[in-house]
């Protein structure tokens, strides 16, 4: 009986790849989103995400696109030609990344002089995997639905079918992850009072309006006496 594959550590293959998909030890465990189900509805939350692909030079292209989480896979549709579908079809493996920036924290909110203490409050995920262009008509009018869903919620079309000479014509690119990661920093690392000393902060800078998206994120609410206080903890 063949024994498993050994790497030059003298680990298995299988030891060595789920390894590689552990976060890396210097990043804290507390900024990482550690439910798939948490990652899949912050991408559908989000209009567009960007796919890497290896050209021909080997330089990575990044293209924004559309796209929908569905059916355990990425999805997005795609003009027939172009260097982005040359590169898959060459080289399927590819980055793709969604991100969201919440609020810019200048470093005076930490300290007087120091510029590096500047800091963001986002939530991100990165995923790799491996794409291809779908090539049963039938998954694509699928995919296509899905992302009619995402995009345009209120209905007002007819669903689409394999049928359909446009689902037949548009290229559909499908990514089926090989690993997928989210993080975020919205102020889960601070204590709740040095939570609500930001939040002020972020009140003075944005103004009240622009500062109750980013408050709830965090956690935070304002009451009816103006006060600020602590709603619920912000974990993803």
């Amino acid at each position: 009986m063949v024994g498993a594959l050994q790497t030059k550590d003298n680990r298995s293959l299988k030891e060595k790849i789920n390894d590689e998909k552990k976060p890396p030890n210097s990043l804290i465990a507390k900024f990482w989103i550690q439910s798939k189900e948490k990652i899949i509805d912050f991408l559908n939350s989000q209009p567009t995400g960007r796919i890497a692909s290896i050209d021909l030079n080997g330089y990575p292209q990044v293209i924004p696109m559309n796209f929908v989480y569905a059916y355990d896979a990425i999805y997005m549709h795609s003009h027939p030609l172009g260097e982005k579908l040359d590169n898959i079809r060459r080289n399927p493996k590819v980055g793709f990344e969604v991100d969201e920036h919440i609020c810019f924290l200048p470093s005076y909110y930490f300290h007087p002089r120091d510029a590096s203490q500047a800091d963001t409050l986002y939530t991100s995920v990165v995923i790799k995997g491996l794409a291809s262009e779908l090539q049963d008509n039938e998954e694509k009018a699928r995919a296509l639905n899905a992302l009619m869903q995402k995009y345009q919620k209120e209905g007002g079309y007819e669903p689409l079918d394999q049928y359909m000479q446009s689902v037949q014509e548009v290229s559909v690119i499908k990514v089926i992850p090989y690993e997928m990661r989210g993080k975020y920093k919205i102020g889960q690392h601070w204590s709740a009072a040095y939570r609500l000393k930001i939040a002020s902060n972020i009140m003075k800078r944005e103004g009240a309006k622009n500062a109750e998206p980013i408050l709830a994120r965090m956690g935070i609410e304002k009451t009816s006496s103006g006060d600020l206080r602590i709603k619920e903890e912000p974990i993803i």
